[in-house]
């Protein structure tokens, strides 16, 4: 069970760093909803003495959706995308091939 959880805790640590460096809601709900069901469910075992499966089960649920919301509000503001290379289409109009 200990390994289990130290599995578990490893991915969501790793999922969660991959969550934080986009700025897509989406991702960000995920990492949260990862990182809120491990913790909520390792308290969850925790704290619950005579039935730490349901426990676990109950802090890991209420922990995943409480890192969802979290993680999806949490999540910065698009800046506007500037044009860092120029080219032509066949056309001869200005569009924009590379953006940083």
């Amino acid at each position: 069970m200990a390994d289990l959880l130290r599995i578990l805790a490893a991915a969501g640590i790793a999922l969660s760093v991959a969550a934080c460096a986009s700025d897509n809601p989406g991702d960000r709900a995920a990492g949260g909803a990862i990182i809120g069901g491990v913790g909520g469910a390792a308290v969850g075992a925790a704290v619950s003495n005579r039935h730490p499966g349901r426990g676990a089960l109950i802090g890991g649920a209420i922990g995943a959706v409480g890192g969802a919301a979290v993680g999806a509000a949490t999540t910065p503001p698009r800046g506007e995308r500037g044009c860092a290379r120029v080219g032509y289409d066949e056309y001869g109009n200005r569009v924009c091939t590379a953006y940083y």
